[in-house]
């Protein structure tokens, strides 16, 4: 009967609309024309819908044969939605625990595969405890805090710019009419055809960094492609992966008189996270100094004047001149001087020594020297060897 009223009134509105005298329309006239038209089409869907559940299974089987030209994706869901009218074994029905043992062996791409078959295993497939150890196991060395607020930055701006969206203005209006996943998809495409905004997921988070639209911010060593001028540093940049090259792009900073750097082809061992959160620009306030001793391995802040930032440098502890360096006798750790050393510079080198005091730490330098700034004790020797591995072939001048 509902089907029957509403097609005898449809006629009438048709008619009353040509009826009405032909004046100007105001700006929304267009898109209340097309919500019109989407509201007709989503109404005969489901009418046709709602006789097809009438039939036999059989006789919808027969009428709705898998299309050869239909694409695995859909042929599968096509399949899965066939096997749970008919009442056939499927995924669904195995045991909890075996299900999550399958979906835990699977790779990103199976994962995202398997989400597209049927909104259940879509759930299950987005879940956070699925796609931790992939993003431990891929990002996790070049993935720190710093890149996870930036994250969360990116997440909420995009929040408020679609609440702003005027295309999407007339959801709440009509969600009550359509379903608002149908009525989203549609308004999307209208508005322009691009890929899914990412949400607060693990899987969404990975998978802005496998397409390189994401920068985060992270260290690189020796910057530059190993410009001399840099060796054996580490400075803060952002950067974002190149899956067709399996590098990264990184982008440095302006500062003084130089404009931004863009480095292409950086290799994922010359990439770190971040280890302390001290901005490039800020001195780094140091908690070691009271426990260095001769033989130290650090990280020290160096920069060539007031308006560059910090990079890190490698470099250890050295004695003091009136020590003869017999660490059975050396007393330098009770000296308020801490002496430091770049091996990397050949002797005589202006770069080769320098000191500063721990008990009154501040920056210290000049602009003929450079900045020395706060420092880092190496303890870890996977820290310590990695800079062992980056040391130059030749002393630098």
């Amino acid at each position: 009967m509902p089907f029957f009223f509403l097609m005898s009134f449809f006629p009438f509105i048709v008619l009353l609309s040509k009826s009405l005298p032909l004046q100007p329309l105001p700006p929304w006239a267009g898109e209340v024309r097309l919500l019109s038209i989407l509201f007709w089409r989503e109404l005969s869907s489901a009418l046709l819908l709602l006789l097809d559940k009438f039939r036999p299974v059989s006789a919808r089987k027969l009428a709705a044969p898998s299309s050869p030209t239909m694409s695995p994706r859909k042929r599968c869901a096509h399949s899965v939605e066939n096997v749970e009218e008919s009442g056939e074994m499927s995924v669904l029905d195995l045991p909890e625990l075996a299900l999550e043992c399958i979906l835990g062996k699977l790779s990103p791409a199976g994962l995202s595969n398997m989400a597209a078959v049927c909104s259940s295993l879509r759930e299950r497939c987005r879940s956070d405890h699925l796609w931790e150890k992939h993003m431990e196991e891929k990002w996790g060395r070049v993935i720190g805090h710093a890149a996870r607020r930036e994250w969360k930055l990116l997440l909420a701006s995009i929040k408020n710019s679609s609440a702003s969206n005027s295309c999407r203005k007339w959801i709440g209006v009509l969600s009550c009419v359509w379903p608002i996943s149908w009525l989203k998809s549609r308004i999307d495409g209208g508005c322009q055809n691009r890929s899914p905004l990412p949400d607060d997921s693990i899987m969404s988070w990975y998978r802005s960094l496998e397409s390189g639209g994401f920068w985060f911010p992270a260290q690189v060593y020796n910057r530059e492609h190993g410009h001399v001028g840099f060796m054996l540093s580490c400075y803060d940049a952002e950067v974002r992966y190149d899956r067709q090259t399996n590098t990264f792009h990184a982008r440095y900073p302006p500062h003084g008189r130089r404009t931004m750097v863009v480095e292409e082809g950086v290799q994922w061992d010359r990439l770190r996270a971040p280890p302390v959160n001290t901005p490039p620009h800020d001195l780094h306030i140091s908690d070691c100094l009271s426990d260095l001793r001769a033989g130290d391995h650090i990280e020290i802040q160096w920069r060539r004047n007031k308006e560059f930032p910090y990079g890190w440098w490698y470099g250890v502890i050295g004695h003091l001149e009136s020590c003869n360096g017999n660490e059975h006798y050396c007393s330098c750790h009770l000296s308020d001087t801490v002496v430091l050393e770049f091996n990397q510079y050949t002797l005589g080198s202006r770069w080769r020594r320098s000191s500063m005091n721990r008990k009154h730490h501040r920056e210290e330098g000049n602009e003929t020297d450079g900045f020395y700034g706060g420092i880092r004790k190496l303890h870890s020797k996977d820290e310590i060897s990695k800079w062992r591995r980056l040391w130059p072939t030749d002393a630098l001048e």
